[in-house]
């Protein structure tokens, strides 16, 4: 009987774990290199699940695609490392079991940087190699990027008739790490030609089971489900999961009872658990279920944020857009300054007062708490977040925190290394990047979590990334953007720039993305700030001109704000003939410095309206 012709017609059972059971032996480093190592102890793992009962044993090459075997410096034993698994697996077999081919995914729970198209690349290559052996089909499983998964899906079924099983990761109970309701999932591969549709990895049986429960059987393919043991425990740096063969047993019946044909176990699993979930087939004498509708309905989707709608910094209005930046300050001693300077920007008509998120890596009172208290007094905060200080839990935690306090306003920035910073013993998160921060906000837009859990409603958040006006190729800065953009930025801020030339330029570079971009406009106070500036701080370049005025008023504190007042004007007065979205950054906290700035653009735009209408009148 082949392969395709027992998953028709009766449950199928998996084997369970390698990696983690040859991890509990404590061995280390590439269990797929153990293909050529030491085959006798991957063969005796087979053998003692095809001993538990195990219908169907995999190959021990989920890891052993080009990227992942990188990390051992092992690229280039691809084709060894992975026939020699086959070999093994088919010896082992014997007759008594069928063996699948399997390949793992390449992206994890965390989002991808690796370009999808070089992810595809290596597992291609995998995959051509183990097409080409004579294993009974093929198994895709722990696959986090859907997307991923269904590319190498088509690619492995356009080339054999086989027997091919694919399986998902999910992010949440009853959904993938993107949102998308599993029932979904399992359509689209069917669709694609998957014989077997399922889930594996990241959760225990008694959560998978959750999620097969909003499930219905499909048109034509069957599903499986591979439940890691139960939840990991960490112990003195080591992974370890209970011991519940049992358990998995009496859980058998649940899993079979909602629609699973294969059944298997990931994570944790050892021989014991597949022996108890073939005592549980035999026992209770299980065979496949169809089940028309699901047992347990999906929630019913986020509504939208209810409450009034505030008008997004990125819509068109009658005037200049201003946002002003003033940094928290280091001591608690500069709070009264900061919450004066506030209402007074406030009052000199900005539409926002950006607040960032421990600039330089240099500890400041935290902008949420900052922009939560000038919010209540009546301004409008914009918030930078870092993805440097805080994990992807930490990350949404505080955006939630944000929604909540009604802050709908964030700049999403990666953030500088903490080494630079004033705590330079402190480590670097970095989670994500910006453009993951990004992604993570829009999907809370919709209304769902990281891990694809809903959230009961909609955030409506806003959210702007960094364009680095300075670079030498802006070019290569706007295509920067570009996918900035794709990710779902609605508007740019630029770091300050200090020539008219630049500001042309920049005007030039970005003048189709079609998204507003906030020219930074920074004023010097002093020679010794400008030098600073240009010799210390990455991204900011002064010109000679600019370094030689301010040169001139060296040792004059009032001369020195003075020129870097007027200069700032004559940046401002380049600006307004390209863009209508100006960021102001205040220095020093010398609020009354932006105040004079906010003033002199609405002037200037009210003399452009006079101007306007004598022109038109003339």
């Amino acid at each position: 009987m082949t392969l395709k012709e027992k998953l028709s017609t009766s449950l199928v059972i998996g084997d369970g774990a390698m990696g983690t059971l040859l991890y509990q032996k404590g061995i280390q480093g590439c269990f797929e290199e153990l293909n050529v190592s030491d085959p006798d102890q991957i063969e005796e793992i087979h053998r003692l699940y095809i001993e538990a009962g195990a219908d169907l044993i995999q190959t021990n090459t989920y890891a052993a695609n080009a990227s992942k075997l990188a990390r051992y410096q092992l690229s280039d034993c691809v084709e060894e490392l992975n026939r020699a698994a086959v070999t093994i697996a088919r010896k082992a077999a014997a007759g008594r079991a069928y063996t699948v081919a399997t390949i793992g995914g390449v992206a994890t729970m965390h989002q991808e940087k690796t370009p999808l198209d070089e992810r595809l690349s290596v597992l291609r290559e995998q995959a051509d190699v183990l097409l080409d052996t004579d294993v009974d089909g093929f198994l895709l499983e722990t696959f986090y990027d859907f997307e991923e998964l269904k590319q190498i899906l088509t690619y492995v079924r356009a080339k054999t008739t086989r027997p091919v099983i694919a399986q998902a990761t999910l992010g949440d109970i009853g959904v993938l790490h993107t949102g998308m309701p599993l029932q979904q999932a399992l359509e689209e591969l069917e669709a694609l030609g998957a014989d077997v549709c399922g889930i594996n990895c990241r959760m225990g049986p008694y959560h998978m089971l959750q999620s097969l429960e909003e499930t219905a059987t499909l048109s034509r393919a069957v599903l499986s489900v591979y439940p890691n043991a139960s939840l990991p425990n960490v112990r003195d740096g080591r992974f370890s999961y209970q011991s519940n063969p049992s358990y998995f047993g009496d859980m058998t019946t649940s899993l079979a009872a909602e629609g699973a044909v294969l059944i298997g176990g990931c994570c944790g699993t050892t021989p014991e658990h597949i022996r108890e979930i073939r005592k549980a087939v035999t026992e209770h004498e299980l065979q496949p279920v169809t089940k028309t509708e699901p047992s347990r309905r999906r929630a019913a989707a986020a509504p939208e944020l209810e409450g009034e709608r505030i008008t997004k910094l990125t819509e068109p209005s009658g005037q200049t857009s201003v946002i002003v930046e003033l940094d928290p300050p280091k001591a608690l001693s500069g709070v009264p300054a900061f919450m004066e300077g506030a209402r007074k920007l406030t009052g000199a008509g900005v539409d926002a007062v950006t607040l960032a998120d421990n600039s330089l890596a240099s500890s400041r009172i935290d902008n949420l708490a900052l922009g939560a208290r000038i919010k209540a007094e009546g301004s409008r905060p914009l918030l930078h977040i870092a993805c440097r200080d805080r994990n992807i839990i930490g990350l949404q935690s505080h955006l939630l925190g944000m929604h909540e306090l009604g802050i709908r306003d964030i700049l999403a920035i990666t953030g500088d290394p903490a080494k630079v910073g004033d705590f330079p013993g402190a480590t670097s998160v970095y989670d994500m990047s910006s453009m993951d921060l990004i992604r993570l906000i829009k999907q809370l837009n919709e209304g769902t979590s990281f891990s694809g859990k809903d959230l009961g409603a909609k955030t409506d958040f806003t959210v702007g990334a960094a364009f680095n006006a300075n670079a030498r190729r802006l070019d290569r800065e706007v295509q920067r953007l570009a996918k900035k953009k794709e990710a779902g930025a609605d508007f740019f801020m630029s770091q300050p720039v200090y020539s008219k030339e630049r500001i042309e330029a920049a005007a030039e570079a970005v003048k189709d993305l079609e998204v507003p971009v906030y020219i930074g406009i920074m004023p010097l106070v002093s020679s010794r700030n400008a030098e600073f500036l240009h010799h210390e701080v990455p991204g900011i370049t002064l010109t000679d001109d600019v370094r030689e005025r301010m040169k001139q008023t060296d040792g004059d504190r009032e001369a020195g704000e003075r020129e870097g007042i007027q200069m700032a004007k004559e940046l401002i007065d380049t600006a307004l003939k390209h863009f209508r979205t100006v960021y102001l950054i205040t220095p020093f906290l010398r609020y009354s410095i932006t105040e004079t700035l906010t003033a002199y653009i609405r002037e200037q735009e009210k003399t452009a309206v006079i101007s306007g209408r004598a022109a038109g009148r003339g």
